[in-house]
């Protein structure tokens, strides 16, 4: 067929060759496989990026951050809660509680829950609890926590009446926990002893905090998961359960610490006093039935009360005894031979010692007394005509043995050792003051032991207000049950100063007849001493008056001493301290049985 010819109608088209055919398709097919790898290729590092990326975040979360993201959980979803111990009472002698645990609750709330109506809610709460009102808006709207406190030791009924108010007005996430409040049925019976806790639930003061330690007991808690602002029914829960506190008994007898209390109250306030202490002692243990002051304090609520009157001045307070120390330097001269009750001397109307005076509180002439009648006029004169017989180091070192110059170890916070300077420091009218009474301080309980060796044969008997054993928060251990004793002077010398003794409270001999109690032999005497004002350290023209005394006289169980500082209505010893003993220790021997011992005093010899 010529060239550019058509083929004839019928005949058959030429076709491709298969070579070319199967070449193009296998290039088309390579084509297709290898976009196809890459694509995997591709696929396969965006998967190992996206995998490695999480198992960064992985290594992350759990180890290197794990714990800062296990406390974040917690914080967002775990609640700890306290739960307090019960706080151990504090009991007297016969088990009546004077400081107890009774039922109070804690206000909590869920800030999640309460932070959209916080503002209305912390008015509610401010208003009803006296609290205040910023510092709950910041508890109840904290964010990122469920839980937060808002009142602790809420007596019962006041914290139900919050939360009930708090659901009348359609607000949710206010709840209560168990929250012991510490109560003191008696109010102010006992406060200077027993002390307080401090609205943040501290102890302050007295027995509660010497013994807080063992009063406080261990608290709990519990630890459980919250959603939603609920807790979870089958959530993660531990729990820690508290140990309550241990109970402290009191020698005090409650009935007589109530007496003691309003019969000193009454004598400083008739004496128009600044104030005053009392304490009433059993003369064979040494236990104290009654330590008062006045002014005291309600120990429900401390802040209405000056500090000054929180803690117990009849241990803190130090102070000149005056003549009440007279019977101490009697009884050592008697014990150590230099005198007898009928020792003749011869008082002057006033007595040169040095560059110094000495008087008598009541002008007179020259008197003939014997040593009974010094004791029963209380001359300061005769005393130190007495004690002159006695080296300085003779006299210190009885004054020693009667407890002063150191503490007794009683197991009250801030108990004062007194003064009593070393006698190497004496000068000669240093010894003639100490020997009546100045220049020698003490605290009324102090004083009170000292005089009780007397009434007790002779013998020292450290005084004690825990019963039994206990020790202190700070590892001392005390009580009656760890009480010494050690011999002062001899039986005999005892003896015959308390027959001196009773010729004070003769109403025809001595200066305090209103001390004495139908009925039964008394011993006693009065003392009025200068006081050292605390800004010029000096006398300052104000007095501490006070009565010592035992019955009955010649078998003795109680002994009780009264103190009041700067009366100013001119009375002594005897005018003020005397009528307080004489109420006090007649509520004592007819409380407790005590009969008469049948027998008569004997007939002082004063004069010669």
């Amino acid at each position: 067929m010529s060239q550019g010819s058509r083929p004839r109608p019928g005949t058959p088209r030429p076709q491709r060759r298969p070579a070319q055919r199967a070449g193009s398709s296998r290039r088309r097919v390579r084509a297709r496989r290898g976009t196809s790898l890459l694509r995997l290729r591709v696929g396969f590092v965006l998967i190992a990026m996206v995998v490695s990326v999480f198992a960064a975040r992985l290594f992350q979360l759990q180890g290197i951050d794990a714990q800062a993201y296990v406390a974040k959980a917690r914080a967002e979803g775990v609640v700890t809660v306290t739960l307090p111990a019960t706080r151990g009472s504090i009991t007297d002698r016969n088990g009546v509680a004077l400081a107890d645990s009774v039922d109070g609750l804690m206000l909590v709330a869920d800030p999640t829950v309460t932070a959209e109506h916080a503002s209305r809610i912390a008015t509610i709460i401010a208003r009803r609890l006296h609290l205040d009102y910023f510092d709950l808006l910041s508890r109840l709207s904290k964010p990122g926590t469920h839980f937060q406190y808002l009142a602790r030791r809420v007596p019962a009924t006041r914290a139900r009446a919050v939360v009930a108010a708090i659901e009348r007005h359609g607000f949710k996430g206010i709840d209560t926990r168990r929250d012991p409040v510490r109560s003191y049925p008696a109010k102010d019976v006992a406060a200077n002893i027993l002390g307080f806790m401090n609205a943040e639930n501290q102890a302050g003061e007295g027995a509660e905090l010497m013994f807080d330690r063992r009063l406080a007991g261990r608290d709990g808690r519990a630890t459980y998961e919250v959603g939603g602002g609920n807790r979870i029914p089958l959530g993660d829960t531990s729990t820690v359960q508290p140990h309550s506190g241990r109970n402290l008994e009191l020698t005090i007898d409650r009935d007589v610490q109530w007496y003691t209390q309003r019969v000193l109250r009454q004598a400083v306030q008739g004496s128009r006093g600044l104030s005053g202490s009392a304490v009433v002692m059993d003369t064979h243990t040494g236990e104290l039935l009654a330590l008062a002051d006045y002014p005291t304090f309600d120990a429900n609520q401390p802040a209405l009360s000056p500090k000054r009157d929180l803690g117990s001045r009849a241990l803190r307070d130090v102070y000149e005894p005056g003549s009440v120390e007279k019977v101490l330097t009697a009884s050592a001269l008697i014990d150590a031979g230099k005198v007898t009750p009928n020792t003749k001397i011869t008082v002057p109307s006033e007595l040169p010692r040095g560059d110094r005076v000495i008087h008598d509180y009541f002008v007179h002439g020259k008197l003939h007394l014997t040593l009974t009648g010094v004791i029963a006029k209380s001359s300061n004169i005769g005393t130190v005509l007495a004690a002159s017989q006695f080296s300085h180091r003779r006299l210190y070192d009885y004054l020693r043995a009667f407890g002063l110059g150191r503490r007794t170890g009683i197991g009250v916070h801030g108990e004062t050792a007194g003064v009593l300077h070393d006698w190497r420091d004496w000068s000669q009218i240093n010894q003639d003051t100490i020997a009546f009474g100045q220049g020698v301080a003490v605290n009324a309980v102090q004083m009170a032991a000292a005089v009780n060796a007397i009434a007790n044969g002779g013998v020292y008997v450290s005084p004690s207000l825990v019963k039994g054993r206990a020790t202190t928060s700070g590892g001392e251990v005390v009580g009656s049950a760890t009480s010494t004793e050690h011999r002062v002077v001899s039986r005999r010398a005892a003896r015959l100063t308390a027959r001196m003794m009773e010729a004070v409270t003769n109403p025809e001999t001595g200066t305090a007849g209103v001390a004495g109690v139908a009925g039964y032999r008394v011993a006693g005497k009065t003392g009025t001493a200068q006081r050292v004002g605390s800004k010029c350290h000096c006398y300052n023209g104000t007095f501490t008056v006070s009565f010592a005394g035992f019955a009955p006289a010649d078998k003795p169980r109680f002994l009780v001493y009264v103190v009041v500082q700067d009366p100013k209505n001119g009375g002594g010893g005897g005018s003020i301290g005397g009528p307080a003993f004489h109420k006090i220790m007649s509520y004592l021997l007819e409380k407790y049985a005590v009969p008469p011992t049948g027998t008569k005093a004997p007939t002082p010899t004063i004069e010669w």
